[in-house]
């Protein structure tokens, strides 16, 4: 699968599996067939309160750790510097992983002083904790805070991204700071569905409207995690990534 190379050095899967809204034996069910599927790349959230069945998913699933990339969140009552690394501990313990992938601020919090959250961010990457870190719902204002105030690459900022939010002015901003930009909700949450515009372009590829979304947003080299828990989804989002 095709991968982004981020400003932290490591490769990151184009395509993920979003689980926002997936718990239970759904979420463990879902991921374990995704990963049969192909699928390298899951991304969570300490707040999805779903990094236990993922975690056995995995475990589960026999995958070599190395193979995987996986992304979770601090919550953003969460950003005082012991607060992030108690909170990635627990992530890790829930996950069964001894590192992640990617670890993000999930919301900004003004109340926490940036500094202090990257400050302990880059400690769990001198710990090996966590390999590459990022932001998420960051906009363009912040985008350019958290580039002055992390000491390590901000790799990554993962916010709404659809044929209904095209971010332009903050995708730029991304790529003049070398941060990769990662769409969550990509399918506006099915909105997209019976969209007439996007059903006649499908129709004339061949293509199912999802497919189309995903590849719009692909070909801008924006990273997508599409949720999904049926197979035939699973199977459909896949194909419109390139190999």
């Amino acid at each position: 699968m095709q991968t982004v190379k981020l400003s932290s050095g490591y490769e990151m899967p184009i395509l993920g599996l979003g689980t926002w809204q997936l718990t239970g034996k759904k979420c463990k069910e879902a991921v374990k067939k995704a990963i049969e599927l192909g699928y390298r790349h899951i991304d969570t959230a300490w707040i999805y309160e779903n990094q236990e069945e993922i975690g056995d998913a995995i475990k589960e699933s026999k995958i070599k750790r190395e193979k995987l990339f996986v992304t979770s969140k601090v919550w953003t009552d969460n950003l005082k510097y012991n607060e992030v690394l108690e909170q990635c501990d627990e992530t890790l313990s829930q996950l069964k992983l001894n590192y992640l992938d990617l670890y993000l601020i999930h919301w900004p919090n003004r109340d926490v002083p940036l500094e202090e959250t990257f400050r302990a961010l880059k400690r769990l990457v001198n710990d090996k904790k966590v390999r590459s870190i990022g932001i998420s719902n960051f906009n363009i204002g912040r985008v350019k805070e958290a580039k002055e105030k992390s000491e390590i690459p901000v790799s990554v900022n993962q916010v709404k991204y659809h044929p209904y939010l095209n971010q332009e002015s903050l995708l730029e901003e991304c790529r003049k700071n070398k941060i990769a930009l990662t769409a969550y909700s990509p399918l506006a949450r099915g909105k997209i569905a019976n969209d007439k515009t996007l059903k006649d372009i499908a129709e004339k590829h061949n293509k199912t409207v999802s497919q189309i979304s995903l590849r719009w947003l692909l070909q801008k080299n924006i990273i997508v995690i599409p949720k999904a828990s049926s197979e035939k989804h699973l199977r459909e989002n896949m194909t419109s990534s390139p190999p």
